[in-house]
């Protein structure tokens, strides 16, 4: 009897695709399995949350600190932190695949887990048309696909209503703070550029190419932003935030537009940051209304 035989027999009861699947990543790389992923890993919070989005939440074996959205990744196996991978955690799950993601998780880590022999895709959606596509071959590798494209469809319709609602708007320049020590911000290629443009808005770093530069104060204060917008680490308003209040010639300053976006909505590679785009877009609008007459 050949091998392959009781796995067929197998699969077939169980409903399984047998035809293999491959896909690209966001690095141009070829990912290949030869049956839809039983067991995933995900190496960062909104890797796991894009799982659930396709329809695999279920497959989903392990995920990183951090990974609570929905509440049943919580409930996963954690295997460290993005930053911080346990290995031996992630190699004992014993995945058929793992989902990485390429600015959070380190190099080293990916080609170690990729040396083990472990099939990877690796995450990279720079533009907010990118997550569409994430969620749809995420469904592929997983099998859902009916699952995740509808997800990917309801995403792109909800895009669309902003981009009718905002796109057209008066630009307002504005600067996206991660971070005060350092000051960090977001380049042009950030995915958050994405949705400024998509509010109407300019992002006054946006010429540089770095995912997430640092810059200075005195560069802040001579682009001079109309907007400034902060969104930390937790659900609350930084109180940071508050202290560009030091320089009242900043038009930000002057007109009160210091805005706060909850990380967790903005921050994160997966559908929910269309509601983050929602609560930008209406800081701009805001920015706009506290115009001079």
């Amino acid at each position: 009897m050949s091998k392959r035989l009781p796995f067929l027999i197998f699969a077939v009861a169980s409903g399984l695709a047998l035809a293999d699947v491959s896909v690209v990543d966001d690095t141009g790389a070829a990912v290949r399995l030869e049956r839809p992923a039983q067991r995933i890993v995900t190496l960062a919070p909104h890797l796991a949350e894009t799982v659930f989005a396709a329809g695999a939440g279920d497959k989903l074996a392990g995920a990183v600190e951090y990974s609570d959205y929905p509440a049943a990744a919580g409930k996963v196996p954690k295997v460290g932190g993005y930053s911080r991978l346990d290995l031996e955690a992630i190699v004992a799950l014993k995945a058929d695949l793992i989902i990485a993601w390429q600015t959070g998780n380190a190099p080293a880590n990916i080609d170690k887990l990729r040396g083990l022999g472990f099939p990877i895709y690796v995450s990279q959606p720079n533009r907010l048309e990118d997550v569409a596509g994430e969620i749809e071959r995420l469904g592929q590798l997983a099998g859902t696909s009916e699952a995740a494209d509808a997800a990917a469809r309801r995403f792109r319709a909800r895009l669309a209503d902003l981009r009718k609602q905002y796109g057209g708007r008066p630009t307002v320049r504005t600067f996206y703070q991660i971070w005060k020590q350092p000051l960090s911000t977001i380049g042009g290629r950030q995915i958050i550029s994405s949705v400024i443009r998509l509010c109407g808005g300019e992002n006054v770093f946006g010429g540089l190419e770095t995912i997430a530069p640092v810059v200075t104060v005195e560069a802040v204060v001579a682009a001079n932003p109309e907007a400034i917008v902060a969104s930390g680490m937790g659900e609350s308003r930084p109180d940071w935030l508050d202290d560009w209040k030091r320089w009242p010639a900043v038009t930000a300053v002057a007109r009160n537009n210091l805005f706060f976006v909850p990380p967790e909505l903005i921050q994160r590679h997966t559908p929910r940051l269309l509601d983050g785009a929602e609560a930008l877009c209406r800081h701009l609008e805001t920015a706009r209304s506290r115009r001079p007459k």
